[in-house]
């Protein structure tokens, strides 16, 4: 039988050895590790006692590794190494995607089908950045967008559709006391017209009322749309926003459409990520998943 392994000094100090020989400073080490500085120079004394030799040189500015820590931190890491690799396959983590919406995209749209994926992908660990600002895959650490435009996004980048956008007119049901909410030219002066970034409201009444100027209603401008479609939903007037964020507002009678009519665009959401020769397994998953809750919607 098997004595184990007899000569095998301390693995916390091994651990130890480890952090110090790749930063040759025992104070980064001790903040690396979480522990004092006295505490990870007792540990190499200790272990350079038990192997009775020298593995590091005290130098006046810091410390170097001798020919013999040289040759054992390599070792060492090494052994770590593999210990690491071990353990991730024994219990495999989450796998990382990071995804880059505006923030109305993120609140109207994706958020409430995350519990979906959820579910059928558990071992994914989704990360939404929300930010109305362009993302750079790089340094901002996105593998994929939705963006909202054209193709081309730019070289080096692959896209494809994932939903037309298509503008409908929304209020809330109050707004209107019980009456029909097919508003004509005329009573559409008594609304305030709710107004985000885009700007839509010149182009849908041109759309919806071709024969008439455009109206003297009273207008309320949000930055974002997600903000729009809160003040319709509380009675503030009329909102424009794409059909796929304020669909599941409709179903659940917070909001009616006001108009029939919905105004096709030019500009649609794309997917967008960075063109590699492999992509991750993951990112295949979630765009399949994102194109397929568009589908089902």
């Amino acid at each position: 039988m098997s004595d184990g392994f007899p000569q095998l000094p301390s693995l916390n100090a091994l651990r130890v050895f480890e952090v110090v020989a790749r930063h040759l400073n025992f104070r980064l080490a001790a903040e690396e590790l979480g522990v004092t500085q006295a505490a990870v120079a007792q540990q190499i004394r200790g272990l350079e006692a038990s192997l009775d030799l020298r593995l590091f040189e005290r130098l006046p500015r810091g410390l170097a590794l001798t020919d013999a820590g040289l040759g054992y931190s390599g070792s060492i890491r090494s052994a770590f190494a593999m210990i690491d690799e071990a353990t991730r396959v024994l219990r495999p983590q989450a796998s990382h995607l990071t995804i880059s919406v505006t923030p109305t995209f993120a609140l109207k749209w994706l958020i409430p089908r995350l519990g979906s994926l959820a579910q059928s992908h558990p071992d994914i660990d989704l990360r939404v950045l929300a930010t109305d600002r362009l993302s750079h895959f790089s340094t901002d650490g996105v593998d994929i967008a939705v963006r909202y435009g054209k193709p081309e996004f730019g070289a080096g980048l692959n896209s494809e559709l994932l939903m037309e956008q298509r503008i409908v007119a929304v209020a809330s049901p109050g707004v209107f006391e019980g009456a029909a909410t097919a508003v004509s030219f005329e009573q559409l002066q008594d609304f305030i017209m709710l107004h985000d970034a885009h700007n839509f409201w010149p182009q849908f009444l041109a759309h919806v009322f071709p024969q008439h100027a455009q109206p003297t209603a009273r207008n309320l401008r949000f930055n974002q749309t997600s903000l729009a479609i809160e003040a319709a939903i509380n009675g503030q007037g009329i909102a424009l926003a794409s059909l796929a964020f304020v669909n599941s507002d409709i179903v659940a009678g917070r909001l009616v459409q006001v108009f029939a009519q919905q105004l096709a665009l030019d500009k649609s959401f794309y997917l967008v990520w960075p063109r590699k020769v492999q992509q991750p397994e993951t990112l295949n998953v979630v765009r399949a998943w994102l194109k397929q809750q568009v589908d089902d919607s």
